[in-house]
């Protein structure tokens, strides 16, 4: 993977996130057919998880969890999918809340920082696994498992094997700040606040005045709609004060399991400058940077091309020995 090549036909960090989410294929044959399960959470909410099921019941766990307003339909999700129904692992995509086609009950949703989240969901899996776990975290869902992994310290081999962050904005100012700017704005920044927006309002339906829905309605970036929405709804001062505290980067070294961080040095959601360097991480962690990838992109093969080269190298890594 540090020396993935993409084919010459997608140049640049934009095509190859795009290409990947739109046109790639995602499988060699069927999508994957999940079984879903609703579990109620410690707060009397619910989050909706998928699983495939191996045929051994004795088989590995692969856990993922997605990214921002992503699903177990997400593009990597259905790849990291195949990858598992063909090495003969069990998989599980545990959304966020709100993230499954149906709104949550409580006056939150999720963020990058979710930890105590990702903490319950993992050892309500692990339980049922009755093995340490391989959890995969893309984007946002890779930046909380970080954050897990850092909080968890010691503990956290009780619960997984080994763990890895896919493209994941582990500098949340950086990365927050970078997809507000430019083609970046006009590019992405519309195609989350297109499904965030009304989930807010549906939000603010049932618990009319938790935020100001007139301010809201008018954000026109990340920065803006974490201002008023996410950073106040899960405890956070402010934007600032979310990104901040939130953030992977500066706690890696407190990470004690196998870890490994992959960035595409050209993705457009996330500044290289902003990367880690070896000397900012832990002797539990492996950076990946490759020069190209794109944002979850990494399309591979012949056209329409596939994305199936990441999943493959991340579970590769994760099979190793710790």
């Amino acid at each position: 993977m540090q020396a993935f090549r993409p084919p010459r036909w997608v140049p640049g960090g934009h095509l190859q996130t795009i290409w990947a989410s739109l046109f790639a294929r995602r499988v060699q044959g069927p999508r994957p057919l999940y079984q879903r399960e609703r579990w109620t959470t410690p707060d009397g909410d619910f989050v909706d998880v998928d699983f495939q099921a191996a045929k051994d019941p004795q088989a590995p766990w692969l856990v993922l969890f997605h990214g921002l307003e992503g699903s177990s339909r997400s593009h990597y999700a259905e790849a990291f999918a195949d990858v598992a129904g063909a090495l003969g692992w069990h998989y599980a995509v545990p959304h966020f809340r709100g993230c499954s086609g149906e709104l949550n009950l409580a006056p939150r949703a999720y963020h990058s920082g979710d930890y105590e989240e990702i903490g319950w969901m993992l050892g309500r899996l692990r339980e049922r696994a009755g093995q340490p776990l391989h959890a995969v975290g893309v984007s946002l869902g890779g930046n909380a498992l970080l954050r897990w992994a850092e909080e968890a310290g010691d503990t956290a081999a009780q619960t997984v094997r080994a763990v890895a962050a896919i493209c994941s904005p582990i500098d949340l100012a950086a990365g927050g700040h970078a997809i507000g700017r430019g083609l970046n704005r006009r590019l992405y920044t519309p195609h989350f606040l297109r499904t965030m927006k009304p989930k807010a309002m549906a939000k603010w339906a049932q618990h009319p005045g938790l935020f100001d829905r007139e301010r809201l309605a008018g954000a026109r970036d990340l920065y803006e709609f974490d201002n008023l929405f996410t950073a106040p709804l899960h405890g956070f001062r402010d934007t600032d004060d979310y990104w901040s505290r939130a953030s992977a980067k500066p706690h890696l070294a407190r990470i004690r399991v196998p870890a490994l961080v992959i960035n595409s040095r050209n993705d457009p959601f996330i500044p290289a400058s902003s990367l880690p360097r070896q000397g900012d991480v832990g002797p539990c962690v492996r950076l990946w940077q490759p020069l190209h990838g794109g944002h979850v992109g990494f399309p591979a093969g012949r056209f329409p091309f596939h994305v199936r080269a990441m999943p493959e190298a991340v579970v590769d890594w994760l099979k190793q020995p710790a």
